[in-house]
């Protein structure tokens, strides 16, 4: 085993800092102070919470901004099954419609941090950081339904971009975490911990010039964490644990079979399907790129 190797997986495998936690979670309370100061949402039904690398727990050093959600349960999209409209399940058209409420968002942002400091995106606001808190990415969501045909219905958040391409982004964050967790349960704590030894792994790589590492975004190595198997998560080291991940995914990404059925952690969304922004193939160079980088025999 290479202690140089383990020595730098196990730095990497750690949390970040309690004072990079805190000026993350105070970007939370900021935005969420900013949404019950607005007028004109203060009577909505809203929730604001953290979501990605930071409410997972995966996020790595890199990671220097927190993604939050300004969800409104007021009106939401959906998804019905084949042959089922809004007429089956008793929902009627909306009174309160998106491009009002992200409008809404961002004057609410605005009038609390200042014009300045805010800054419209095609899916959310940029919040500069200040020496009290993280830079964030805001984004305003409408509850998504994803109905069955018995009337139950999933529910995660949906968003629409301001450039229409692709017009709409939908989210399951709850699903997300829940799975996420207790995975790490299961492990012992070592499914997080080898997310972020492979973001850092990546993010080194892309800094060395590695071409590979460049498509693989942390979302994507998450889920491709995520799809290793509780089981080779078990070694004694770090070493071995990256080893066997690397092996595992290489023999499945080699072709589209061996990983069609795999998800994203949430399980509600295939994780290579024709939809998504990056590849089977750009994941399988990255690991055998992977392999190569760190010298595994």
């Amino acid at each position: 085993m290479s202690q140089f190797w383990e020595d730098k997986f196990r730095q990497w495998g750690q949390s970040p800092s309690t004072s990079e936690q805190e000026r993350c979670e105070n970007a939370v309370k900021a935005i969420r102070n900013a949404i019950a100061a607005s007028d004109k949402l203060r009577h909505r039904t809203i929730q604001v919470f953290a979501q990605g690398s930071y409410r997972n727990r995966t996020n790595v050093r890199r990671d220097s901004d927190v993604d939050v959600g300004i969800a409104c349960y007021d009106t939401f999209f959906e998804d019905y099954p084949e042959g089922t409209t809004r007429e089956t399940f008793g929902n009627r058209p909306a009174d309160y419609f998106y491009a009002t409420f992200k409008n809404e968002v961002g004057e609410a942002l605005r009038a609390y941090f200042g014009s300045s400091a805010v800054t419209r995106g095609n899916k959310a606001f940029d919040i500069k950081a200040t020496s009290y808190h993280v830079e964030a990415d805001a984004a305003p969501f409408f509850e998504h339904r994803r109905y069955s045909k018995n009337g139950n219905y999933i529910s995660g958040v949906e968003l629409c971009t301001d450039n229409g391409v692709p017009h709409k982004v939908i989210n399951w964050p709850e699903q997300h975490y829940e799975n996420g967790k207790n995975k790490n349960d299961r492990t012992k704590r070592r499914y997080r911990a080898l997310a972020r030894v492979f973001k850092s792994l990546r993010n080194e790589m892309e800094e060395q010039d590695w071409p590979q590492a460049k498509p693989i975004i942390g979302f994507l190595n998450e889920c491709i964490v995520w799809n290793v198997p509780d089981n080779l998560m078990a070694g004694n080291s770090y070493y071995d644990n990256v080893r066997g991940a690397l092996v595992h995914l290489y023999q499945h990404t080699k072709t589209d079979d061996g990983c069609k059925e795999w998800g994203e952690v949430s399980e509600l969304k295939y994780l290579f399907r024709s939809n998504q922004k990056w590849t089977r193939a750009q994941a399988h160079d990255f690991i055998v790129a992977a392999w190569q980088y760190v010298g595994f025999k």
